[in-house]
């Protein structure tokens, strides 16, 4: 089988950050990376449900909603996927810290959390998603453009 793109990337070199992941046309898929991989340092399930409610209702109510197409957690737990179309890289990258910060600031109810709304809906944690936001913002607060490509 042809391997994916992002199996091919030293996961021995990759820092947290913003990285681009991979350009089909107009729709660009960036890798939010939270954690150092292998780094036995993971984010918690909790955390990561409720940053992903929070960060995918905050951009989808943005400017930039008819460009959104995806936001969502890796597998491993080191990070998100965060996939718009029709954006140029400035947008994204100030429109990512913005999010970040909001979530490290938010407080009340989590968008989408009632049995309803949700599949595993009492896997929240606002405090952590806030911990986790808040430390992620100290790495990207000053990220540009100039570094959104992954370490050789």
């Amino acid at each position: 089988m042809k391997r994916i793109k992002s199996f091919e990337i030293d996961h021995t070199k990759l820092m947290p950050g913003i990285y681009i992941s991979r350009t089909d046309g107009d729709t660009v898929t960036y890798d939010l990376r939270t954690r150092l991989p292998n780094s036995g340092n993971y984010m918690d399930y909790d955390a990561i449900h409720t940053i992903e409610h929070l960060f995918a209702t905050y951009v989808r109510n943005s400017e930039y909603t008819d460009k959104i197409i995806y936001f969502g957690p890796m597998g491993c737990r080191t990070g998100f996927y965060f996939i718009v179309s029709g954006m140029n890289r400035d947008e994204v990258i100030a429109l990512v810290k913005e999010t970040i910060k909001f979530i490290a600031d938010y407080s009340g109810e989590i968008p989408g959390a009632t049995e309803k709304e949700c599949g595993n809906y009492r896997e929240h944690n606002l405090e952590k998603a806030k911990e986790e936001a808040a430390r992620y913002y100290s790495i990207v607060k000053n990220w540009d453009i100039d570094r959104l490509k992954y370490p050789e």
